[in-house]
């Protein structure tokens, strides 16, 4: 068993005999060749974990070769060993998408570090990966047990995201660990907003920044020093995912300021999205626009009142700043806006709403093929990323970098994937999210949720003089008993909004500026 078959291409491998005897004796199988025109035909017939190229060879050129090569076993990782120091060579061999570029002489170890990189960096990776996060996970279980205040909260969910980031950069099977840790990092979340929720929402002054306070602590400032801003809301953005995200746009943005703050309850578009448009809680909402709310119960839809709220914000803060707004909800809403780019930068503010990742989360509920696609956390944020790669998004952001705007980007709500039903009983009135359900009569076992019997006091709407609102925590969602095994079927394993959970609650807002 070797370390590897390598492959070198030299005029002069002679005169790299102690270079091979070296590799040798760290375990690689070395075949020399000393020209290109060998090298393809042996790349043809025989398999190779990595290539030594020179430039400098009689016959075909190395950058001849490497193209040769590419074409026959685009795979192989070529790394060119030279004398050459010039600089369009250089740029040819990175276009070709080399793997290292070495400049004689070199040193054996410079070569043993490639061949780590190029041929063994998956199972380094994975190895120091999974070491680091043992010697981590007592420190996060302990974080976790004793986290009391928002900073402990937002720390130790922090924390999780970046191992679960590490975890799957390193393919690595530990991610089950990680997965039990979660759960029983939401339980103690959940009690530690069965004991808060309801003084922030009154005003308590530890309170975290919540959703009607986002605008209002985070765009206007910078009106305020006449910047003009993008605020970009992504329905249903969970932190892992902008984290991913952010790997995309870090190419051509600036990370000016990263907080984590928390969405109102319940986490749906419905409350926590006209939260953050109206600067108000829900229930203020209704009292103050009754016309702009939409009840649980009624048929219209329930978000489609945002650019008026976002207008009653503006007014009651006596805000002079001409705004525009625009919803996208695929990829035709994208190119209007491309195509009217120019005529954004007549504004002081630009409200964009952009919908995909909800739709996704709620096509994989009922769609076979999609959830087929999106089957655990790493793929959700894997074809959030692949979307944005592919979408004229990018090519939005890329214009917005350029514009000279701050952006301010956010979410309304996170999602979890669900795994656990919890029996509900409630009459045709009921609301049908599963992961929070208002009503009268609702029938449950208090111990499985969060149950709120007096709405006023959470700043939510009253239906009726007996509305209670009851919400899951961690990985439940809602089923009813007469129907309970094909609601079990088709939505265990599926990502839900509404309910209390790390996921769901704390959320990302950032600041960027264009490079």
């Amino acid at each position: 068993m070797t370390n590897g078959r390598l492959l070198w291409v030299d005029d002069e491998i002679e005169l790299l005999r102690a270079h091979v005897l070296f590799l040798e004796r760290k375990g690689y199988e070395v075949v020399k060749t000393t020209n290109g025109a060998d090298a393809i035909e042996l790349c043809e017939q025989e398999t190779f974990d990595l290539v030594l190229l020179d430039e400098h060879m009689p016959g075909l050129s190395g950058l001849e070769t490497l193209t040769r090569i590419k074409q026959v076993a685009p795979e192989v990782p070529i790394v060119m060993v030279t004398k050459s120091e010039e600089e369009d060579i250089m740029e040819q061999a990175i276009g070709s998408q080399i793997a290292d570029y070495l400049i004689k002489p070199v040193n054996p170890n410079q070569i043993l570090l490639t061949l780590k990189k190029n041929i063994h960096k998956q199972e380094i990776v994975n190895e120091v990966t999974q070491t680091s996060y043992r010697k981590a996970f007592s420190d996060l279980g302990s974080a976790i047990d004793s986290a009391r205040t928002l900073g402990d909260w937002t720390e130790a969910y922090k924390n999780l995201v970046y191992w679960e980031l590490q975890l799957q950069e390193a393919q690595s099977d530990m991610s089950e660990m990680l997965k039990m840790q979660k759960q029983e990092a939401n339980g103690a979340f959940m009690k530690f907003i069965r004991q808060n929720y309801e003084r922030w929402i009154n005003g308590a002054p530890d309170a975290p920044l919540l959703s009607p306070d986002v605008i209002k602590q985070k765009v206007f400032p910078l009106l305020d020093k006449k910047e003009k801003v993008f605020f970009v809301i992504f329905d249903n953005l969970r932190y892992d995912q902008w984290r991913t995200l952010w790997m995309e746009l870090s190419g051509v943005f600036n990370l000016a300021e990263e907080e984590l703050y928390f969405s109102i309850l319940p986490t749906v578009t419905q409350y926590a999205r006209n939260a953050i448009c109206s600067g108000l809680m829900p229930a203020e909402i209704k009292e103050m626009y009754p016309d702009l709310w939409v009840d649980e119960d009624e048929d219209e839809g329930k978000n489609l009142n945002e650019e008026q709220l976002l207008q009653t914000l503006m007014q009651r803060f006596r805000r002079k700043e001409k705004i525009s707004y625009h919803k996208i909800n695929d990829s035709v809403g994208a190119d209007r806006l491309m195509q009217q780019f120019s005529n954004l930068m007549s504004y002081d503010l630009n409200v964009l709403i952009i919908n995909f990742i909800d739709i996704l989360s709620h096509s994989r509920s009922e769609q076979q093929m999609v959830s087929e696609l999106v089957p655990n956390e790493a793929a959700y944020r894997s074809i959030t990323r692949s979307w944005f790669q592919h979408s004229r998004m990018r090519d939005l952001f890329e214009r917005i970098a350029q514009s000279g705007y701050k952006v301010v980007v956010t979410t309304d709500h996170g999602s979890i994937l669900v795994d656990t039903p919890v029996k509900i009983i409630g009459d045709k009135e009921v609301n049908t999210n599963l992961r929070f359900k208002v009503g009268r009569n609702l029938a449950y076992k208090a111990k499985e949720v969060f149950e709120v019997k007096d709405p006023r006091k959470m700043k939510l709407p009253q239906l009726n003089l007996s509305s209670t609102y009851v919400f899951c925590y961690g990985n439940h969602f809602f089923a009813y008993p007469n129907n309970y095994n094909f609601y079990a079927s088709k939505y265990r394993d599926t990502f839900q909004h509404g309910g209390i959970s790390m996921e769901e609650m704390i959320i990302p807002v950032v600041t960027l500026e264009g490079k």
